[in-house]
């Protein structure tokens, strides 16, 4: 949701408000209450187009964008904390929250890349460093120079930024 009024706004705050106070007051219920405080967190910090699709989720905002988002979080820790709940049950709750609105965690990641193509990619970046590295440091990578430009080609062809490289 785009926040376009105060009125929306205040609207959102109190929604999200109550389902943040929901969740830690009746966390024996955590299924529901969870996906609810998701929808409240996506509703309030999503950043979407005109058309309201997500361009970017809440929890992979970043910078100045991301302030909302930790304050939200330190209210968060603080009602859980309140409520007699040690940091771990308040990282394991937050962290809920978060697959719940879409995340998905490093170990789900990993699994879901073990494709050809992911393997590949990964495999390409790290032959190309290791060709950059050394031609920097002792310049032992005379055949792999020849051939260094048909690996950045195909590395981009794949999707990869040769400028995000280690030269």
């Amino acid at each position: 949701m785009q926040v376009t009024s105060t009125q929306q706004f205040d609207d959102a705050s109190e929604d999200l408000a109550m389902s943040r106070e929901g969740l830690v007051n009746g966390v024996a219920k955590t299924g529901d209450l969870v996906l609810a405080y998701a929808r409240s967190m996506c509703n309030m910090f999503d950043q979407v187009d005109a058309v309201g699709e997500r361009v970017v989720a809440w929890f992979d905002l970043k910078g100045k964008d991301k302030v909302g988002v930790k304050a939200e979080r330190a209210l968060f820790a603080k009602s859980m904390a309140e409520a007699g709940f040690e940091k771990g049950t308040v990282d394991v709750y937050w962290q809920r929250v978060k697959e719940a609105s879409g995340y998905i965690t490093a170990g789900n990641r990993a699994k879901t890349a073990l494709d050809v193509d992911s393997l590949t990619f990964k495999d390409l970046a790290t032959i190309l460093n290791r060709i950059l590295a050394h031609d920097q440091l002792d310049g032992s990578a005379e055949k792999s120079n020849k051939v260094k430009a048909l690996l950045i080609e195909a590395y981009e062809g794949m999707g990869g930024d040769a400028s995000m490289l280690k030269n």
